[in-house]
């Protein structure tokens, strides 16, 4: 049985983790621990949302004995310009981390926020989740349908979404002979 480290003890990250690595895996053990991400608590753009990612992979792995996967999620705002609008898209990204060191990645898809959102990020710092907490009046919402869940009326929840993340990052896992250089 493969023991997964995930970097969080986030319900959701943990569940999505467990969903995909059982239908690819089978019989796994998921241990999530909390680690730090190095990441600002609203990470900006690629970079630091997957510099978290890596983070929280790597600690997780050093932190669960025996573990044979270290797994971190991040969601971040990724800057993007259509036209000449600015937007930013909600991205979650998985980097995954095994004992050799190897490291694969991916992100699911992305979305972007209503524009009292991304102003009050950008203007007042201040985290999606808070914003979204006090828009919605759902307290913890990222821990529940997220805010994908409540702005898709519950055709997607943070969890599909989380999986996207987790099974992307997997690809090279799981054809290793079209990733062979790589791992």
């Amino acid at each position: 049985m493969k023991i997964i480290a995930v970097g969080s003890e986030n319900p959701v990250k943990i569940s999505a983790v467990k969903n995909v690595m059982r239908k690819l895996l089978g019989d796994v053990k998921i241990c999530g621990v909390i680690v730090s991400s190095g990441a600002p608590p609203q990470p900006m753009g690629l970079s630091q949302t997957l510099e978290g990612a890596l983070n929280r992979a790597t600690n997780a792995l050093l932190r669960v004995d025996n573990s044979d996967l270290g797994v971190g999620i991040e969601a971040g705002l990724i800057d993007t310009v259509l036209g000449e609008e600015r937007h930013y898209l909600d991205f979650q990204y998985c980097v995954i981390v095994d004992k050799e060191g190897r490291k694969t990645f991916g992100a699911g898809p992305g979305f972007e926020y209503p524009p009292i959102v991304n102003q009050k990020v950008i203007k007042e710092n201040l985290e999606v989740g808070e914003i979204m907490e006090e828009i919605t009046g759902i307290k913890k919402l990222g821990e529940k349908m997220g805010a994908i869940g409540y702005l898709s009326h519950g055709l997607i929840d943070r969890t599909k979404l989380t999986e996207f993340s987790v099974l992307m990052a997997m690809l090279p896992k799981i054809n290793t002979k079209l990733y062979s250089d790589r791992l």
